[in-house]
Protein backbone atom coordinates (compact mmCIF):
# COMPACT_ATOMS: atom_id res chain seq x y z
CA UNK A 1 0.00 0.00 0.00
CA UNK A 2 1.33 3.74 -0.55
CA UNK A 3 2.11 5.21 2.31
CA UNK A 4 0.81 8.91 3.48
CA UNK A 5 1.65 11.17 5.93
CA UNK A 6 -0.37 14.09 6.66
CA UNK A 7 1.50 16.66 8.33
CA UNK A 8 0.37 19.00 11.45
CA UNK A 9 1.41 22.52 12.34
CA UNK A 10 0.32 25.04 14.44
CA UNK A 11 -3.56 25.65 14.66
CA UNK A 12 -4.59 23.65 11.98
CA UNK A 13 -7.95 24.20 11.13
CA UNK A 14 -9.64 20.94 10.73
CA UNK A 15 -11.64 20.99 7.71
CA UNK A 16 -8.00 21.48 6.07
CA UNK A 17 -6.58 18.32 7.97
CA UNK A 18 -10.11 16.15 7.68
CA UNK A 19 -10.01 16.31 4.00
CA UNK A 20 -6.58 14.10 3.67
CA UNK A 21 -7.49 12.42 6.32
CA UNK A 22 -10.44 11.47 4.83
CA UNK A 23 -9.58 11.10 1.84
CA UNK A 24 -6.19 8.94 2.36
CA UNK A 25 -8.10 7.07 5.41
CA UNK A 26 -11.29 5.72 3.21
CA UNK A 27 -11.36 1.92 2.79
CA UNK A 28 -12.98 0.02 0.15
CA UNK A 29 -14.95 -3.57 1.81
CA UNK A 30 -12.16 -5.64 0.40
CA UNK A 31 -8.88 -3.37 1.60
CA UNK A 32 -7.83 -0.43 2.52
CA UNK A 33 -6.08 2.35 -0.16
CA UNK A 34 -3.24 3.77 2.12
CA UNK A 35 -0.97 3.48 4.93
CA UNK A 36 -2.10 6.86 6.85
CA UNK A 37 0.26 8.42 9.55
CA UNK A 38 -0.44 11.58 10.81
CA UNK A 39 2.68 13.43 11.48
CA UNK A 40 3.96 15.95 14.30
CA UNK A 41 6.22 18.46 13.45
CA UNK A 42 8.61 19.25 16.75
CA UNK A 43 7.50 22.03 19.30
CA UNK A 44 4.17 23.10 20.06
CA UNK A 45 1.43 20.65 20.72
CA UNK A 46 -1.08 19.82 17.29
CA UNK A 47 -4.25 21.55 18.74
CA UNK A 48 -6.49 22.52 16.17
CA UNK A 49 -7.49 26.10 16.66
CA UNK A 50 -8.28 25.65 20.04
CA UNK A 51 -11.44 23.71 18.83
CA UNK A 52 -9.96 19.34 18.44
CA UNK A 53 -6.47 18.07 19.60
CA UNK A 54 -5.01 15.78 17.20
CA UNK A 55 -3.04 13.09 18.11
CA UNK A 56 -0.04 11.84 16.10
CA UNK A 57 1.42 8.54 14.76
CA UNK A 58 4.99 10.33 15.30
CA UNK A 59 7.51 13.02 14.18
CA UNK A 60 9.05 14.31 11.15
CA UNK A 61 11.41 10.69 10.79
CA UNK A 62 7.45 9.14 9.55
CA UNK A 63 8.21 10.81 6.50
CA UNK A 64 11.41 9.03 5.81
CA UNK A 65 9.16 6.55 4.33
CA UNK A 66 6.05 7.87 2.68
CA UNK A 67 5.01 7.89 -0.66
CA UNK A 68 3.40 11.00 -0.61
CA UNK A 69 3.76 13.57 1.98
CA UNK A 70 0.56 16.17 2.43
CA UNK A 71 0.54 19.88 4.02
CA UNK A 72 -3.05 20.76 4.69
CA UNK A 73 -2.69 24.21 4.79
CA UNK A 74 -0.48 26.57 6.68
CA UNK A 75 -1.15 28.36 9.89
CA UNK A 76 0.84 31.82 8.77
CA UNK A 77 1.82 33.18 5.31
CA UNK A 78 5.06 35.13 7.32
CA UNK A 79 6.24 32.41 8.70
CA UNK A 80 8.45 29.52 6.55
CA UNK A 81 8.63 26.31 7.87
CA UNK A 82 11.08 24.95 10.84
CA UNK A 83 14.16 24.02 8.74
CA UNK A 84 13.70 20.21 10.43
CA UNK A 85 10.10 20.03 8.10
CA UNK A 86 11.66 21.99 5.35
CA UNK A 87 14.58 19.25 5.46
CA UNK A 88 12.06 16.65 5.08
CA UNK A 89 10.44 17.80 2.71
CA UNK A 90 13.12 18.28 0.33
CA UNK A 91 14.31 14.53 0.94
CA UNK A 92 10.77 13.23 0.30
CA UNK A 93 10.61 14.80 -2.96
CA UNK A 94 14.57 13.56 -3.62
CA UNK A 95 13.46 10.42 -3.23
CA UNK A 96 10.78 9.99 -5.59
CA UNK A 97 7.98 10.91 -3.44
CA UNK A 98 4.49 12.84 -4.12
CA UNK A 99 4.86 16.36 -1.86
CA UNK A 100 1.73 17.99 -1.35
CA UNK A 101 0.69 21.47 -0.14
CA UNK A 102 -2.80 21.89 0.01
CA UNK A 103 -4.60 25.40 0.08
CA UNK A 104 -1.99 27.51 1.83
CA UNK A 105 0.25 24.32 2.30
CA UNK A 106 1.96 25.63 -1.13
CA UNK A 107 3.82 28.23 0.65
CA UNK A 108 5.14 25.33 3.16
CA UNK A 109 6.35 23.82 -0.33
CA UNK A 110 7.67 27.14 -2.23
CA UNK A 111 9.34 28.51 1.64
CA UNK A 112 11.16 25.02 1.28
CA UNK A 113 12.52 26.18 -2.12
CA UNK A 114 10.55 22.83 -4.15
CA UNK A 115 8.60 24.99 -6.11
CA UNK A 116 11.68 27.16 -7.92
CA UNK A 117 10.94 27.55 -11.37
CA UNK A 118 8.33 25.17 -11.42
CA UNK A 119 4.11 25.90 -11.62
CA UNK A 120 1.55 25.91 -8.61
CA UNK A 121 -1.61 26.76 -7.35
CA UNK A 122 -3.18 28.55 -4.12
CA UNK A 123 -5.56 30.13 -2.62
CA UNK A 124 -6.56 33.34 -4.99
CA UNK A 125 -7.00 35.39 -2.25
CA UNK A 126 -3.56 34.91 -1.35
CA UNK A 127 -2.64 35.51 -5.24
CA UNK A 128 -0.62 38.65 -5.00
CA UNK A 129 1.11 38.38 -2.32
CA UNK A 130 2.16 34.82 -3.49
CA UNK A 131 3.33 36.22 -6.71
CA UNK A 132 5.09 38.79 -4.59
CA UNK A 133 6.75 36.70 -2.07
CA UNK A 134 8.14 33.99 -4.68
CA UNK A 135 8.45 35.81 -8.03
CA UNK A 136 10.85 32.42 -9.23
CA UNK A 137 7.75 30.43 -9.00
CA UNK A 138 4.73 29.86 -11.82
CA UNK A 139 1.48 30.72 -9.99
CA UNK A 140 -1.05 29.33 -12.00
CA UNK A 141 -4.31 31.38 -10.79
CA UNK A 142 -6.97 29.67 -12.10
CA UNK A 143 -5.90 26.16 -11.36
CA UNK A 144 -7.64 23.72 -8.58
CA UNK A 145 -4.65 21.84 -8.69
CA UNK A 146 -1.16 21.76 -10.46
CA UNK A 147 1.19 18.72 -10.38
CA UNK A 148 4.75 19.12 -11.64
CA UNK A 149 7.69 17.21 -10.52
CA UNK A 150 5.97 15.11 -8.34
CA UNK A 151 5.05 18.44 -6.33
CA UNK A 152 1.21 18.95 -6.15
CA UNK A 153 -0.26 21.92 -5.04
CA UNK A 154 -3.82 23.07 -4.74
CA UNK A 155 -6.48 25.97 -4.76
CA UNK A 156 -8.43 26.98 -1.16
CA UNK A 157 -10.31 24.90 1.14
CA UNK A 158 -12.75 22.35 -1.19
CA UNK A 159 -10.04 22.36 -4.32
CA UNK A 160 -8.19 19.88 -1.54
CA UNK A 161 -10.65 17.59 -2.38
CA UNK A 162 -10.10 17.81 -6.44
CA UNK A 163 -6.37 17.26 -5.75
CA UNK A 164 -6.69 14.32 -3.06
CA UNK A 165 -8.82 12.72 -5.78
CA UNK A 166 -6.38 13.02 -8.15
CA UNK A 167 -3.71 11.64 -6.52
CA UNK A 168 -6.20 8.64 -5.65
CA UNK A 169 -6.35 8.47 -9.48
CA UNK A 170 -2.57 8.43 -10.07
CA UNK A 171 -2.09 5.69 -7.94
CA UNK A 172 -4.98 3.35 -8.84
CA UNK A 173 -6.83 4.65 -11.53
CA UNK A 174 -10.20 6.26 -12.30
CA UNK A 175 -12.03 3.46 -11.05
CA UNK A 176 -11.08 3.72 -7.77
CA UNK A 177 -11.37 7.62 -7.08
CA UNK A 178 -14.87 7.18 -8.63
CA UNK A 179 -15.77 5.08 -5.86
CA UNK A 180 -14.35 7.05 -3.70
CA UNK A 181 -16.15 10.51 -4.86
CA UNK A 182 -19.64 8.62 -4.89
CA UNK A 183 -18.72 7.68 -1.31
CA UNK A 184 -18.25 11.41 -0.65
CA UNK A 185 -20.89 12.73 -2.70
CA UNK A 186 -18.81 15.12 -4.47
CA UNK A 187 -17.88 15.16 -8.48
CA UNK A 188 -14.48 12.90 -8.92
CA UNK A 189 -13.50 16.04 -11.39
CA UNK A 190 -14.69 19.13 -11.59
CA UNK A 191 -14.78 21.38 -14.30
CA UNK A 192 -13.36 25.02 -14.85
CA UNK A 193 -10.82 26.43 -12.18
CA UNK A 194 -10.79 29.05 -9.40
CA UNK A 195 -11.67 31.68 -11.83
CA UNK A 196 -14.90 31.26 -11.63
CA UNK A 197 -14.79 31.71 -7.33
CA UNK A 198 -12.84 35.05 -7.42
CA UNK A 199 -14.64 37.75 -6.35
CA UNK A 200 -15.52 40.57 -8.50
CA UNK A 201 -15.75 44.06 -7.35
CA UNK A 202 -18.17 46.57 -8.47
CA UNK A 203 -15.85 49.10 -10.00
CA UNK A 204 -16.08 52.10 -7.54
CA UNK A 205 -16.00 55.69 -8.37
CA UNK A 206 -12.79 57.71 -9.58
CA UNK A 207 -11.68 61.02 -8.50
CA UNK A 208 -12.32 62.60 -11.06
CA UNK A 209 -16.02 63.92 -11.67
CA UNK A 210 -16.38 63.83 -15.18
CA UNK A 211 -15.62 60.28 -15.84
CA UNK A 212 -17.82 59.51 -12.89
CA UNK A 213 -20.94 61.08 -14.33
CA UNK A 214 -19.73 59.23 -17.49
CA UNK A 215 -19.44 55.70 -15.63
CA UNK A 216 -23.19 56.12 -14.54
CA UNK A 217 -24.08 56.96 -18.23
CA UNK A 218 -22.14 53.76 -19.62
CA UNK A 219 -23.48 51.61 -16.80
CA UNK A 220 -27.30 53.05 -17.80
CA UNK A 221 -26.53 52.09 -20.89
CA UNK A 222 -24.61 49.37 -21.47
CA UNK A 223 -26.69 47.45 -24.20
CA UNK A 224 -25.80 50.43 -26.45
CA UNK A 225 -22.77 51.19 -28.70
CA UNK A 226 -20.16 53.49 -27.74
CA UNK A 227 -17.46 55.33 -29.91
CA UNK A 228 -14.58 57.08 -28.26
CA UNK A 229 -15.53 60.04 -29.86
CA UNK A 230 -19.24 59.86 -28.89
CA UNK A 231 -18.11 59.50 -25.38
CA UNK A 232 -15.14 62.22 -25.60
CA UNK A 233 -17.65 64.85 -26.96
CA UNK A 234 -19.96 63.68 -23.87
CA UNK A 235 -17.60 64.79 -21.58
CA UNK A 236 -16.37 67.85 -23.58
CA UNK A 237 -12.88 66.66 -24.15
CA UNK A 238 -10.44 65.68 -27.44
CA UNK A 239 -9.95 62.75 -27.85
CA UNK A 240 -6.82 62.53 -26.84
CA UNK A 241 -7.28 64.31 -23.50
CA UNK A 242 -10.65 61.45 -23.24
CA UNK A 243 -8.50 58.62 -23.42
CA UNK A 244 -5.84 59.85 -21.02
CA UNK A 245 -8.02 60.39 -18.52
CA UNK A 246 -10.34 57.65 -18.66
CA UNK A 247 -7.61 55.64 -18.09
CA UNK A 248 -5.72 57.79 -15.16
CA UNK A 249 -9.29 57.07 -13.45
CA UNK A 250 -9.77 53.86 -14.34
CA UNK A 251 -6.71 52.02 -15.33
CA UNK A 252 -8.01 50.65 -17.93
CA UNK A 253 -9.15 51.73 -21.93
CA UNK A 254 -12.63 52.32 -22.52
CA UNK A 255 -13.20 48.94 -24.05
CA UNK A 256 -11.60 47.05 -21.25
CA UNK A 257 -14.20 48.96 -18.73
CA UNK A 258 -16.95 48.24 -20.80
CA UNK A 259 -16.18 44.82 -21.15
CA UNK A 260 -16.02 44.70 -17.61
CA UNK A 261 -18.89 45.79 -16.64
CA UNK A 262 -20.53 43.92 -19.39
CA UNK A 263 -19.36 40.83 -17.60
CA UNK A 264 -20.64 41.93 -14.83
CA UNK A 265 -24.31 42.87 -15.97
CA UNK A 266 -23.95 38.94 -17.19
CA UNK A 267 -23.29 37.11 -14.10
CA UNK A 268 -25.98 39.58 -12.44
CA UNK A 269 -28.65 38.34 -14.99
CA UNK A 270 -27.20 34.51 -14.97
CA UNK A 271 -27.81 34.39 -11.58
CA UNK A 272 -31.18 36.19 -11.02
CA UNK A 273 -33.24 35.43 -13.90
CA UNK A 274 -33.95 32.82 -16.01
CA UNK A 275 -33.15 34.89 -19.35
CA UNK A 276 -31.65 33.18 -22.37
CA UNK A 277 -27.98 33.56 -23.12
CA UNK A 278 -29.14 35.15 -26.22
CA UNK A 279 -31.15 37.45 -24.03
CA UNK A 280 -28.41 38.05 -21.33
CA UNK A 281 -25.99 38.99 -24.48
CA UNK A 282 -28.09 41.44 -26.10
CA UNK A 283 -29.43 43.43 -22.41
CA UNK A 284 -25.10 43.38 -21.21
CA UNK A 285 -23.81 45.23 -24.77
CA UNK A 286 -22.12 42.13 -26.04
CA UNK A 287 -25.00 41.50 -28.85
CA UNK A 288 -24.42 38.12 -30.29
CA UNK A 289 -24.63 35.49 -27.65
CA UNK A 290 -21.15 33.97 -29.58
CA UNK A 291 -19.20 37.13 -28.08
CA UNK A 292 -20.63 37.06 -24.52
CA UNK A 293 -19.80 32.89 -24.40
CA UNK A 294 -16.39 33.84 -25.97
CA UNK A 295 -15.77 36.90 -23.51
CA UNK A 296 -17.24 34.57 -21.03
CA UNK A 297 -15.27 31.72 -20.98
CA UNK A 298 -11.67 33.60 -21.52
CA UNK A 299 -12.54 35.60 -18.38
CA UNK A 300 -14.21 33.04 -15.70
CA UNK A 301 -12.69 29.50 -17.85
CA UNK A 302 -16.34 28.26 -17.60
CA UNK A 303 -19.55 28.65 -20.16
CA UNK A 304 -22.58 30.78 -18.93
CA UNK A 305 -24.59 28.12 -18.53
CA UNK A 306 -22.11 26.27 -16.27
CA UNK A 307 -22.14 29.67 -14.00
CA UNK A 308 -25.70 29.67 -13.71
CA UNK A 309 -25.66 26.04 -12.76
CA UNK A 310 -23.32 26.57 -10.01
CA UNK A 311 -24.51 30.04 -8.73
CA UNK A 312 -27.75 30.86 -9.98
CA UNK A 313 -31.27 31.43 -7.41
CA UNK A 314 -32.08 27.74 -8.92
CA UNK A 315 -28.55 25.95 -8.81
Amino acid sequence: MPRVGVILYPRITPFHFSVPYTVFGMALPEHPLFDLSIVAMPGEPPESEQVVTVRPDGGLELLESVDIAVVPGWHDLNEAPPPELVEALVRCHERGAHVVGLCYGTYALAYAGLLDGRRASTHWIAEQDFIARFPQVKLDTNALYVEEDRLVTSAGTAAGLDCCLFLVRKYYGAQIANKIARVMVVPPHREGGQAQFIEQPVAVSTQDAHINRLLDYLREHLASSHTIDELAARTAMSRRTFTRHFHKATGMTVVEWLVNERLRRGRELLETTSLSVEAIAEKSGFHTATSFRQHFRQRHQVSPRDWRKTFGDNA
